[in-house]
């Protein structure tokens, strides 16, 4: 959420496991009043290894700075992600 306010997050991902959903309900609100594109994935596990750590993530925020190497594939994602909400 930090990322969020600040502005620096280009993409959330949200584990729709999450127990209770409550705790992590609010950040779509968030993302929207920010216009950061957000989605959902089935495991909080599986975001936790995506996350390169062993334990459950519910939540996470990618952010990037200019020149990253990553940078492309982020916005491609972004893109995919704007057209499967049309």
């Amino acid at each position: 959420v930090k990322s969020l306010h600040k502005g620096i997050s280009e993409l959330v991902v949200l584990a729709a496991d999450a127990k209770p959903l409550e705790i992590i309900s609010h950040i779509p609100l968030v993302c929207e009043d920010k216009n950061t594109p957000y989605v959902y994935v089935r495991s909080k596990m599986a975001l936790g290894r995506a996350c390169g750590i062993s334990r459950s993530v519910i939540a996470t925020s990618i952010v990037t700075k200019d020149g990253s190497p990553l940078e492309t594939q982020i916005t491609e994602l972004k893109d995919l992600i704007e057209q499967m909400l049309i």
